[in-house]
């Protein structure tokens, strides 16, 4: 059974970059992306939140104050890499 739920905030950003996600068969990862039904890589790590979760919560300002933060921290890196999958569809 998943241990993480996608929430609706990354199955809209998936949509918009043509992508499809869903929760992770990898041990301590969230989700799993398929282009066109092919598996392109899974991102986000379980043991921690994501920007959709911090706006459950903590509220949406909290949530963009940890984004901004997150993305001072991190590159999104090249395209389908675990990185731009995180920084595009977990943040």
């Amino acid at each position: 059974m998943p241990s993480y739920v996608v929430t609706d905030y990354t199955r809209q950003q998936a949509r918009r970059l043509g992508l499809e996600v869903r929760s992770s068969t990898r041990v301590g990862k969230k989700i799993d992306v398929y282009r066109d039904g092919k598996y392109i890589g899974s991102a986000g790590a379980i043991g921690y939140d994501d920007f959709p979760n911090y706006i459950k919560k903590k509220g949406q300002a909290y949530a963009e104050e940890r984004r901004r933060l997150y993305r001072a921290r991190h590159t999104e890196g090249p395209r389908d890499t675990p990185s731009w999958l995180a920084w595009n569809l977990l943040w």
